[in-house]
């Protein structure tokens, strides 16, 4: 692979625009530009001055690029034939073709016109610049668009009239010493050679490396922004970007079989398409992603839907995790939807659901995709074959149990996923209001970081910081979900003794509140006498002891 170095004059340059061959790729930002902008390039081409190079990426590979610059269509490319991707230089040749097709464009509820960009005919050759910008023709204003400076009334011409029109044309508005000064402008336009780099046929990730290298500082694209361009098919009608909005938000009409009516809006496109890539090729890695063909990733799309809405539901009614932002990692999303890939959706099985339950918890309590995602995620769906079978996975000695002890000093983060999978445990329990106990409705705004509505310290920080000094609030087993009303204004910093008894005068089920969050009675627990010490070695191993049932542990009850 080698790149061409091949300049190009103006026409022939826009030319291939109008005929298709030059598409803008949607992997690039929007036509930013202003006109004072446009009106520098412009200036700098007529003065002879480099404007730097552009690069574009010849292939036959269809990408889904921009359809439209601002009231202008552009053309399609024709089936079968090389199409110039523009890696490099978007900016400057939208603005070219902008004011060479008089597009208007409406920006931020302005309209921009390009044809309102002008060469001052009277131009001297102490002035810095001879183009200028205006709202109105014929007049002139120097510096930006926004400036409230002088208007001057100046012989001028706009670019635009002087790129269309001709000189006959010409002839009732300008002078000839204006027209031959016109035709000079013309010609150093169009004669302009622009330096361009082809690369010819890159594979489209080495490509996208290209652009992301010269565009953003080193910041590379992302897997999805690389695969909204490979896997667009207008024939199809498959728009990645599209189809993983309607995934994630539904329609207008329909928005109840989506992640949002499930309370499973975080999950990211990189696990949709993680997923995609498990079931086509039980490869996940972002390389084998990027191999995926066009018409196996678009065939193999609704399937992903299908499985992936299992996963959820059986996240949500078995394992009872109402809300994605209490999975240890939005990854563990992808093995399940390869188990119920694998199954045909069906209902597992109870010894299945034990095992699919096992590992869960274990990749949440042993921190599984921390590091080294994508390698782990392709040997879990090895695991996923055992259970499929019924059979129980191999797992490192030693990884299937939690100890009391070392749980007893674990600090909260809501953010760290073995907190998140202690939340798991909690939320299974479905716990409920201590003023109604009724169940605490648990949302993914309110459990995103710790100081969150959803997370409240039972014995409160307030509380601990006067009366116990030395004593840690932070930590995981002082942790309860509870709604954020009875957090601010009931509970406050009172100690348990004084607010768990006066919930107990409205709430007769109290002993039935508490236990949904696993604590047993308030004076086995240490709450009648609030001893925080007591509370956090009786709750503790509580939670130990349900982690380790879950686990499937060799010894649960220690």
């Amino acid at each position: 692979m080698q790149p061409e170095n091949l300049p190009k004059k103006y026409e022939a340059l826009f030319l291939e625009i109008d005929k298709g061959e030059i598409k803008l790729p949607m992997f690039q930002r929007d036509f930013v530009w202003d006109k004072e902008q446009t009106a520098k390039l412009i200036d700098s081409i007529l003065k002879g001055f480099p404007i730097g190079t552009f690069i574009f990426w010849k292939t036959r590979d269809e990408l889904r690029s921009y359809k439209n610059i601002g009231n202008h269509k552009l053309p399609k490319t024709p089936k079968g034939d090389y199409a110039y991707y523009i890696l490099d230089g978007q900016q400057r040749i939208t603005s070219l073709y902008a004011v060479r097709k008089g597009i208007r464009i409406t920006r931020e509820g302005k309209e921009i016109d390009y044809r309102d960009i002008y060469i001052d005919l009277e131009f001297d050759d102490e002035q810095d610049e001879q183009i200028a910008v205006s709202g109105k023709p014929t007049k002139i204003i120097k510096g930006t668009v926004d400036k409230t400076d002088k208007v001057e009334e100046k012989r001028c011409i706009s670019i635009h009239d002087a790129l269309t029109r001709s000189m006959i044309d010409l002839e009732d508005d300008y002078t000839k010493p204006e027209r031959k000064l016109i035709d000079a402008y013309q010609k150093a336009l169009t004669g302009y050679d622009f330096s361009t780099i082809v690369i010819k046929d890159y594979p489209i990730e080495i490509a996208c490396e290209i652009f992301s290298r010269i565009n953003t500082g080193g910041k590379v694209l992302s897997v999805f922004e690389v695969m909204v361009a490979k896997t667009y098919d207008e024939a199809l009608g498959f728009d990645l970007a599209e189809q993983y909005d309607l995934l994630r938000d539904g329609t207008d009409d329909d928005d109840k079989k989506c992640l949002r009516a499930a309370k499973f809006e975080t999950i990211p496109a990189t696990v949709a398409m993680q997923t995609v890539a498990a079931i086509t090729t039980k490869q996940v890695r972002s390389k084998d992603i990027l191999k995926m063909k066009r018409e196996d990733f678009i065939k193999n799309w609704q399937p992903m839907k299908d499985a992936l809405f299992e996963s959820v539901d059986f996240l949500r009614h078995k394992l009872r995790v109402p809300v994605s932002q209490l999975l240890p990692y939005p990854a563990v999303i992808v093995p399940l939807a390869y188990f119920f890939h694998k199954t045909k959706n069906k209902k597992p099985s109870n010894i299945q659901s034990k095992l699919l339950e096992q590992w869960f918890y274990w990749v949440g309590l042993n921190y599984r995709y921390s590091s080294g995602s994508e390698t782990k995620l392709g040997e879990d769906l090895v695991r996923m074959d055992k259970i499929v079978l019924g059979e129980e996975p191999r797992y490192p000695q030693g990884e299937l149990h939690v100890d009391a002890n070392e749980f007893m000093a674990c600090g909260f983060s809501a953010g760290d996923s073995y907190c998140k999978t202690v939340l798991c445990v909690l939320a299974f329990h479905q716990p409920k209001s201590f003023d109604s106990n009724s169940i605490v409705n648990l949302d993914n705004s309110n459990l995103k970081i710790a100081t969150s509505k959803n997370y409240h310290h039972f014995f409160p920080k307030a509380f601990l910081t006067e009366h116990l000094k030395s004593a840690d609030p932070n930590l995981m087993a002082n942790i309860t979900l509870i709604d954020g009303y009875s957090n601010k204004h009931i509970i406050g910093k009172k100690p348990p003794s004084l607010y768990i008894a006066k919930f107990a005068k409205d709430n007769v089920d109290i002993k039935e509140s508490l236990e949904s969050h696993v604590i047993g009675d308030p004076d086995d627990f240490g709450i009648s006498s609030d001893d925080y010490e007591l509370f956090i070695e009786m709750r503790s191993r509580a939670i130990v002891k349900i982690l380790n049932k879950k686990l499937m542990s060799s010894n649960p009850h220690k």
